[in-house]
């Protein structure tokens, strides 16, 4: 296999060089190397070090005593990058034979041998057999096929990539429900229909266990969701982390949706304000996607490490911080184009908002999206406004 050096952060890795003529790593890559996916493994970096500093914190230990899986690691690079530069002691475990003799190279040149091992096993045969304080599950494709797995073996942390947005956001609808056994709708908001259709997976994945999550930090990121669940351990924690399970009421004519908390819920098939036909999506998760303290600690950790994309990381997460916890957005521009009129900047949208004495603040889903409590009749009322 003919490789090159790369750095990311404070670490170097060997990775495969392309064929010629292909910019991207094609799925049948012997090992897989995304140099996309930087982005995801700064702010996984950030994240997980926050994270473990808060474990050492409350049960005074060493770095070094926190366990965590790279489940399936490729080049190696994301858990490489979380053994050499927030310093647990880490597995990297993946079943191609290939990837884990370069995984074994990797960890030598960065001269982690001592706190870092290698594997080659099948993920769910991993995880199965062993606990990990954290557990990171970054597959090419869809995480379900691990998720059970995973949710047993974790014990303090759940980080999870899913780069298959297309049925997660509706646009596959039978894939999403055969997969995520739930209902997706291919909206303005399909991005966050995807965030929470996976929190939702996973949620039910851990009550199988007795464990509960908290969602400290999701995005939606281009191709691929991302998340980082707190676990909690119990059944009456796991039976209330499921009370933030539910359903969406959304109406595709006029934009009017309302979040419906349950699993066996009553909703009203005509549309409070225009009349129309609703549709539902669901059963998918209501609660909050960020906690704003650890979003805090993330954009701290950022901004003190050497990172090559942590401009952007640093947005990603300061609007995840000032997002609204109000499922779900709304997108000004399909607004705007459903009342015939052109779109003002999105600053005098929040100001007029605002002004009105509504809750309302921009997200990280895109430039034009925002939240607000206001309801979608009194939303139009002050775009009209502010022509």
């Amino acid at each position: 296999m003919n490789t090159r050096t790369v750095t990311e952060g404070a670490t170097r890795v060997m990775v495969p060089i392309l064929p010629e003529g292909v910019s991207f790593p094609p799925s049948y890559a012997p090992v897989f190397y995304n140099l996309e996916m930087e982005l995801n493994r700064d702010i996984n970096v950030a994240a997980t070090s926050v994270f473990v500093n808060r474990i050492i914190s409350q049960y005074s230990i060493m770095p070094s005593d926190v366990t965590y899986v790279d489940v399936l690691s490729a080049s190696g690079i994301r858990g490489l990058r979380i053994a050499n530069e927030v310093g647990v002691t880490a597995v990297l475990n993946d079943w191609s034979t290939e990837a884990y003799e370069l995984i074994v190279q990797n960890i030598e040149m960065n001269n982690l041998s001592e706190t870092t091992t290698s594997s080659c096993k099948d993920g769910n045969v991993l995880l199965h057999g062993n606990r990990f304080d954290i557990v990171d599950l970054d597959p090419f494709g869809s995480p379900v096929p691990f998720l059970d797995a995973a949710t047993r073996s974790v014990v303090h942390l759940l980080e999870i990539t899913a780069t298959d947005t297309a049925p997660l956001c509706g646009a596959h609808l039978n894939s999403g429900i055969r997969k995520y056994a739930a209902v997706p709708l291919n909206n303005e908001y399909h991005s966050e229909m995807g965030v929470r259709i996976l929190l939702g997976k996973a949620a039910f994945e851990l009550a199988k266990h007795d464990k509960s999550m908290i969602p400290l930090l999701s995005h939606a990121t281009r191709h691929y969701v991302r998340i980082y669940l707190h676990i909690g351990h119990g059944a009456k924690l796991a039976d209330k982390t499921l009370r933030n399970m539910g359903f969406i009421s959304h109406c595709p004519t006029c934009g009017f949706r309302k979040p419906e908390f349950g699993l066996a819920v009553h909703i009203n098939k005509e549309c409070p304000v225009c009349g129309s036909t609703t549709k539902i999506a669901g059963p998918l998760w209501l609660g909050r996607l960020h906690v704003v303290g650890f979003c805090e600690e993330v954009l701290l950790e950022l901004e003190k490490r050497p990172m090559n994309t942590k401009e952007k990381a640093k947005k990603i997460v300061a609007l995840c911080k000032e997002e609204l916890d109000i499922p779900t957005f709304y997108d000004q521009h399909v607004i705007c184009k459903s009342l015939g009129i052109s779109a003002s900047t999105m600053n005098q949208l929040m100001d007029a908002l605002k002004g009105a004495g509504f809750r309302a603040s921009r997200t990280h889903f895109s430039g034009t999206s925002f939240k607000t409590d206001a309801g979608v009749a009194e939303i139009k009322e002050i775009m009209r406004s502010i022509r």
